[in-house]
């Protein structure tokens, strides 16, 4: 058992530092041939901050461990508006701009009704299972480049936007740190799918159930950190527009991408999940018009993390 925990732990640590050497190389790089900071920020240390993610779900997938596929990007979406939002609410009241107020707490809890739409075969269908077949993968991918686009359109017309503040490496090195970053992803992904399969098998609860806890939280650790630096820094709208981008992209792009390979099964204690994930992206748009101006206050980010931690008992203890 001690074991798999040791692979768990190391897995976390390989995937986190191979993202972090996979952004710092891809970003020189791009620097080095003067790509726009727009394009860097929006493509190459977005998916850094999301590669824990799809790095565990394309092994999931690959291995057919479907269960793990749909609890981590839950998982992952409900860690971070209940979590992250409410740890960096209590450190700091969270300012919510104009576009994310009306376009992307929007959009993430479209992308939420996106995925309890797909997978609700039965009730809508009236077929004999609930699956999130290849066809939805596919919708989900269209979704995502809208996204992309939005972004992009957003960040172009952004004057505020800061610029990616990179070294400029010799070419060796950036190609060299982005296959030590590749690689560190590449074994971590494969250490916590192994170690918490097998825990989940020693222990003798359900794959769902320990990739919407130890793993997803283990993924978000890229998000938790920037969010957390951020709040200190007092640039709040990073921190909530990370969180909201970081949803949508897991949804949309990681989901995708992972029922593209393998289709996923959808179980009825995912429903919840499901439902949780709604609630959560409800709540923040609610939470975003209570009190003086649009913020998340303080005693609101305790409300998220009281949920949070009742959330985990349910889970534990279901």
């Amino acid at each position: 058992m001690m074991l798999n925990f040791l692979l768990l732990a190391g897995g976390f640590v390989l995937l986190i530092w191979g993202a972090g050497k996979l952004v710092d190389g891809a970003s020189a790089l791009a620097k080095k041939y003067n790509i726009p900071d727009i394009v860097i920020g929006l493509t190459i240390v977005a998916f850094g901050t999301s590669a824990p993610e799809l790095v565990v779900n394309l092994f999931a997938a690959a291995g057919n461990n479907t269960d793990m596929v749909l609890g981590n990007v839950l998982g992952s979406n409900i860690f971070n508006i209940l979590g992250i939002l409410g740890i960096s609410a209590l450190l700091y009241p969270l300012q919510v701009k104009n576009n994310t107020t009306w376009i992307e707490i929007p959009l993430s809890l479209l992308a939420a009704l996106v995925v309890l739409a797909s997978a609700s075969d039965v009730f809508l269908d009236q077929t004999d299972s609930n699956i999130i077949s290849r066809s939805d993968g596919i919708i989900l991918l269209f979704l995502f480049v809208i996204f992309l686009v939005y972004n992009f359109q957003v960040a172009k017309t952004n004057q505020e936007t800061e610029p990616i503040t990179s070294e400029i490496y010799p070419f060796w090195k950036s190609a060299l740190f982005i296959a030590l970053g590749l690689a560190g992803l590449v074994a971590g992904g494969r250490l916590i799918v192994t170690g918490a399969v097998n825990i989940a098998t020693l222990i003798g609860i359900s794959e769902r159930v320990i990739s919407l806890t130890i793993v997803s939280i283990g993924t978000s650790l890229p998000e938790l950190a920037t969010s957390v630096v951020a709040v200190r820094k007092r640039v709040v709208d990073i921190a909530i527009g990370n969180v909201v981008g970081s949803n949508i992209f897991n949804i949309f792009f990681i989901l995708g991408t992972s029922t593209v390979i393998t289709p996923v099964p959808a179980s009825s204690g995912s429903f919840f999940d499901m439902m949780v994930n709604i609630a959560a992206s409800l709540l923040l748009f609610a939470f975003v018009f209570t009190g003086r101006g649009r913020r998340v206050e303080r005693w609101e980010g305790a409300v998220f993390l009281l949920l949070y931690v009742a959330y985990l008992i349910f889970l534990v203890y279901s």
